[in-house]
């Protein structure tokens, strides 16, 4: 992705639509956050408008945002995507700048580490990737790219996650490697 000067304000019009999009999702599944109230996310939002583009790239993308817990210590809001499915904007995707590069052919428009910091959000460890799939049932038919232990990706490999078999599997694969079924999934706290 070219770095250019991106207008990181939201019109009105995309405002409201990403406040309606949270708010249904957020009273829609409310197991996933039990002891709080929108009036409470939608005030932390609007005195934080600075992660509202975050989010709504996150929603433009196919991610679903939505709040998955509450740091207690800080106060934060912390949403995942919450998408049935890796979210659709974000697939074949490699896993760094690095393994773009590598590629000497068929190279991917993306990856999955530049893509995430450029929305400004972070990619899901394996554990919250775990913690996302206590929620419900996500990633059976794709999977998300997730962070890679720098061991790990030293050897050239990268790690990434799926549901199957009503179990939550960690794999690995070369970083250059991209399927148009894998994407990644994010995090941003607010």
């Amino acid at each position: 992705m070219t770095k250019s000067k991106i207008n990181k304000e939201l019109t009105p019009e995309q405002r409201v639509g990403l406040f309606q999009a949270l708010k249904a999702r957020f009273e829609k599944n409310m197991n996933r956050h039990q002891d709080l109230k929108w009036a409470n996310v939608q005030a932390k939002l609007e005195a934080h408008t600075e992660k509202l583009w975050s989010l709504h790239e996150m929603e433009k993308t196919g991610g679903e945002p939505d709040i998955v817990g509450h740091d207690h210590e800080t106060g934060e809001c912390i949403f995942y995507d919450c998408s049935a499915e890796s979210p659709k904007g974000r697939r074949s995707v490699c896993y760094d700048h690095e393994a773009l590069e590598s590629r000497k052919e068929h190279k991917p428009q993306n990856n999955a580490i530049e893509m995430a910091a450029d929305m400004g959000i972070d990619l899901l460890t394996e554990e919250q990737y775990r913690e996302l799939q206590k929620l419900g049932n996500f990633d059976l038919k794709t999977s998300s790219w997730v962070k890679t232990p720098a061991s790990i990706r030293k050897l050239g490999g990268a790690i990434f996650c799926d549901r199957r078999y009503d179990t939550v599997f960690v794999y690995h694969n070369g970083a250059e490697s991209y399927y148009g079924s894998r994407g990644f999934r994010g995090s941003l706290r607010v």
